[in-house]
């Protein structure tokens, strides 16, 4: 029995890292081309933009999510933040959905991992999704449900830091010429593969753990199959739920889409369950904290149906275009280590990894930013979704779940809140006001 185990779990591992072989080269491409969209692509008076329900606030709260790559902890947060100081709450939702599911790095893994055509199905399904969104959204989601979540959120944010106007970036053309542009694209897109780590290894882990564990008479009975119409239903439908319970988030459940197409899951719901990590169990806990249970119902029920809806939809139209592919591979089993192509592209990608690393530590804009010492993603610091002061240090966070967890953290056995530790020292140097000097006998919190 021990000897049984321990075999599925050599072959669970050897499978997630295959997999993970396999797209080393995507994900450090995906990541280095979006910290040049965050660093190069004007992203402010997203409020002013975002504040007036409509058709076109929708669409460009899509664009303006899609170049703002960023786990879904993150993106939740910063659609939260966003509402509480004026957005539009139809607007802030589309916003957080194309931050994890229309961004370029998922794209590229999509493409890799599953093929073209699953990558454009996402593409026009995240779009289908958010008109279905701002269709249903202003039925689901009553006005005075959202005033007085807003009104709980205003009674709960603290007073805005704006840093002063002459530490604001310069022009995006300017910062593409300049050394200091370039070095906040390496930081971003070390921060976002840091930020990600845990999820994608969750991810590739557990699609390994299914791979070798789970037999094909457990896919069989759970997708539904030879029923036409009301199989691609039932599977556009669980396609959500299995993400629910699965607690992988971003790029990770990717790696998981594989192992469920190769199951048997319809074309549909792998659309629907990779678009679906915005409603896992830990992120409805948040928007719990954040809307309340009325609004966190609502907005589990409308992406729930919208999720399984987009996938639908794009099922029938690729089924009619003949795009849908014909065969579901051999999944993992069909992938090796091997001196080839995937193993040049690996290498040359980690070798532009450490280059990022490097040029990411000589950035220059160290007043702008910090990184959260919990996920590792860099935080705009005048716009920082949570912060906190813990002996005169004020360290900046992606999102209230980061800062939470960093204060349990600090606070230790004695219940008291010491000085930060180890991990504030990741964060970008700050304003004189907010940073010990050296040699002062308070770095660090120590006397």
């Amino acid at each position: 029995m021990i000897g049984q185990a321990l075999s599925i779990l050599g072959d669970a591992l050897r499978d997630g890292a295959l997999m993970f072989w396999n797209t080393v080269w995507a994900l450090v491409l995906g990541f280095a081309l979006s910290g040049m969209v965050q660093a190069f692509v004007p992203r402010d008076r997203l409020r002013r933009v975002l504040g007036r329900p409509g058709a076109g606030t929708l669409a460009k709260a899509g664009v303006l999510g899609a170049v703002s790559s960023s786990c879904s902890y993150a993106a939740t947060a910063m659609a939260k933040s966003l509402f509480a100081k004026g957005a539009d709450f139809g607007a802030a939702m589309v916003f957080m959905i194309a931050s994890t599911n229309l961004v370029i790095e998922l794209g590229i893994v999509i493409i890799v991992l599953l093929g073209w055509t699953f990558a454009l199905s996402e593409l026009i399904g995240g779009i289908l999704m958010i008109a279905a969104l701002g269709i249903v959204g202003r039925h689901v989601f009553p006005p005075r449900l959202v005033d007085a979540a807003r009104r709980r959120l205003q009674a709960r944010t603290e007073a805005a830091h704006p840093a002063a106007d002459e530490n604001l970036p310069a022009h995006w053309r300017e910062r593409m010429r300049s050394r200091s542009g370039w070095a906040d694209a390496a930081t971003y897109a070390v921060a976002d593969l840091t930020m990600l780590r845990k999820e994608m290894a969750i991810g590739f882990g557990v699609a390994g753990l299914l791979s070798a564990a789970v037999p094909a008479s457990v896919w069989g009975a759970l997708f539904v199959s030879g029923h036409g119409m009301w199989s691609s239903i039932e599977n556009a439908f669980i396609g959500p739920f299995i993400a629910i319970i699965s607690f992988v988030c971003s790029e990770g459940n990717v790696p998981l889409a594989v192992s469920l197409w190769h199951g048997g899951i319809s074309f549909g719901g792998v659309v629907s369950f990779i678009f679906a990590d915005l409603i896992t169990l830990p992120l409805l806990l948040i928007y719990r904290k954040y809307y309340g249970w009325k609004l966190t119902l609502r907005i589990l029920a409308s992406f729930w149906v919208t999720m399984a809806l987009a996938g639908l939809a794009v099922e029938a139209t690729f089924t009619a275009l003949h795009l849908v592919p014909t065969s579901r591979g051999q999944g993992v089993a069909g992938m090796s280590f091997a001196v080839d192509v995937t193993s040049g592209l690996n290498v040359i990608a980690l070798l532009v990894l450490v280059a990022l690393a490097l040029l990411s530590r000589t950035r220059q804009s160290s007043t702008l930013y910090a990184i959260d010492p919990i996920c590792g993603m860099q935080v705009e610091i005048r716009s920082a979704p949570a912060r906190a002061t813990v002996q005169g240090i004020t360290t900046y966070f992606c999102a209230e779940h980061c800062r939470d967890r960093f204060l349990r953290q600090q606070s230790g056995d004695g219940g008291g809140v010491p000085a930060p530790r180890s991990p504030t020292l990741h964060m970008l140097p700050l304003a004189k006001s907010t940073e010990a000097e050296p040699g002062s006998g308070e770095s660090h919190g120590h006397p």
